[in-house]
């Protein structure tokens, strides 16, 4: 695996692999790789010749400092991984490289309304930070498709926004969540839980698919719904964030013609701070798998 810090040197080699006819695929992180990660790179491995990761901590999409301050670097364990899975290269840029004239006159990416609502509102320029990084890693490399987790939906969503309104010919491709044995939503932060929080960290979980069962059989009561799942949640000793049910194709709030919704929830556990999601078909469960999904309940 070819590892490098600077944009020109990478660009030849991108340039090489481009005239030679290869077909390069992208997954941009920030490091402290676990199986979720390792998932989008086989993922890309279906869809491209040439595997390009990236390593970079965005300082422009932190609203808090310490939050910046405090995650997790796991550099030498990370190039480990990414070795194993034969990626071709890494891009391991500092913030001098990526922003070479300080945040404060960074030219900026904005995707509106997308960037605004649901977690957007209440973190101010986050996603802002999320566009105009991963714009700006999509022009130095220049990839066929970029792989992203569906577990940050609403950064998908404004990914594949940005692409369509920049005319970038990207094919983004989203890739399902992977998750622990109990059910747990692969991230990075789940580093930072104590064993006492690990071991509780699944009600999260169980009360999303809670939820989603609940819709399937009918109720449309959002907001006692909601309700019904914060008190869940407190009841496990889990500080309920934020729990939107949307569209899953406008993230707006679901209509009489909504076919399909998602659930987004972000819960604290202790400091640290979990998010899920689940797409939810509004059809009625069949007996089946009503007996499915109660069984999970328990």
């Amino acid at each position: 695996m070819e590892i490098f810090a600077d944009i020109l040197p990478l660009r030849e080699q991108i340039k090489t692999w481009k005239r030679e006819g290869k077909r390069i695929a992208f997954i941009p992180t920030m490091g402290n790789l676990h199986e979720g990660h390792l998932t989008l790179v086989r993922t890309a491995r279906e869809h491209a010749d040439i595997i390009v990761a990236s390593i970079f901590v965005n300082p422009m999409q932190f609203n808090n400092v310490d939050d910046l301050t405090n995650y997790p670097r796991t550099m030498d364990e990370d190039i480990e991984k990414l070795t194993s899975e034969n990626v071709d290269m890494l891009f391991t840029p500092t913030p001098e490289v990526m922003y070479p004239d300080g945040l404060d006159k960074q030219t900026v990416v904005d995707v509106p309304v997308i960037s605004t609502i649901l977690e957007g509102a209440s973190r101010p320029g986050h996603f802002k930070g999320v566009s105009t990084v991963v714009a700006k890693l999509f022009n130095i490399v220049q990839p066929d498709v970029a792989c992203f987790g569906e577990k940050d939906f609403q950064q998908l969503a404004l990914i594949r926004q940005m692409v369509i309104d920049m005319a970038m010919d990207i094919d983004v491709v989203g890739v399902a969540t992977v998750r622990e044995m109990d059910g747990l939503a692969m991230s990075s932060r789940n580093n930072l839980l104590t064993l006492n929080e690990r071991q509780r960290s699944p009600v999260l979980a169980r009360t999303m698919r809670w939820i989603s069962s609940q819709m399937r059989r009918g109720r449309n009561d959002y907001e006692s719904l909601i309700e019904d799942a914060s008190d869940q949640l407190r009841a496990a000793d889990l500080q309920p964030d934020e729990i939107f049910i949307r569209d899953a194709r406008t993230l707006q709030e679901p209509t009489e013609e909504t076919t399909q919704a998602v659930i987004l929830m972000a819960a604290f556990l202790g400091q640290v701070r979990l998010i899920d999601n689940l797409v939810v078909e509004l059809t009625t469960a069949t007996n089946e798998e009503e007996e499915e999904e109660e069984e999970e309940e328990k």
